[in-house]
């Protein structure tokens, strides 16, 4: 599903050349969810948007679903992530104008999905987060958790091989940090989903599958979490 070897990323900060990744080699199956982890400045966030393309590698090479992302050009990694992957952000990046309904079938729009089609898919997967009363609120009318479930049923839609979560919990108490994650192995365990997601918090390994940590844009640990 997730192949990367030897991934390097420098940043040229003037004078100062910053190593964000260093050679991290690393295979992900498909339905696996996978957790991140590492202190500030380890590498975790450079590696997830790496491997999510959003952005490229200074060395080293990606394979996701067989597909080599070099030989992709922009236009097809633009729509290499629109048709097949899906994202969740901490920030929850909802367009305030729009409604529940809207910035979930957005996307779907994009991509030339018929009206009647989006919006059954829309209701459908609000239906099962448990926000399908919420269709006609826009994003100041939710809490939180609710604003973060919309964003996941928004990255959910059109059925992405590979979801990519950036600390989605770092904006949310305890108690909707944990709804949160016991959606995303609902997701993961019903639909095979096949998760990504990068953590500073020790408590959420109970929910993944396998803990991949960094440190100094290096992985030092791989392998099953703890029981």
């Amino acid at each position: 599903m997730i192949i990367a070897e030897n991934l390097t990323r420098t940043y040229d900060m003037g004078k100062v050349i910053v190593h964000a990744l260093r050679g991290v080699s690393l295979t992900i199956q498909k339905g696996e969810f996978i957790g991140i982890m590492g202190a500030s400045g380890s590498g975790k966030s450079t590696l997830l948007h790496l491997l999510g393309l959003l952005d490229k590698p200074t060395k080293g090479r990606i394979t996701l679903a067989g597909v080599d992302v070099k030989t992709l050009n922009d236009r097809q990694r633009t729509r290499f992530r629109l048709k097949r992957l899906g994202y969740v952000f901490q920030d929850y990046a909802l367009v305030p104008e729009l409604t529940v309904e809207e910035n979930v079938y957005l996307t779907s729009m994009i991509r030339g999905t018929s009206k009647e089609e989006y919006q059954a898919q829309t209701y459908s997967i609000l239906e099962r987060i448990g926000l399908s009363d919420r269709l006609n609120h826009k994003h100041n009318e939710l809490s939180g958790g609710q604003q973060q479930r919309v964003a996941i049923a928004r990255a959910m839609v059109n059925k992405p091989e590979i979801l990519f979560a950036d600390e989605p919990c770092a904006n949310l108490d305890s108690e909707s940090s944990r709804n949160v994650l016991d959606l995303f192995k609902q997701i993961n365990k019903e639909m095979a989903q096949t998760i990504v997601m990068v953590s500073h918090e020790d408590w959420h390994t109970e929910y993944f599958d396998r803990v991949i940590i960094l440190r100094d844009g290096l992985i030092i640990s791989d392998g099953k979490k703890s029981d």
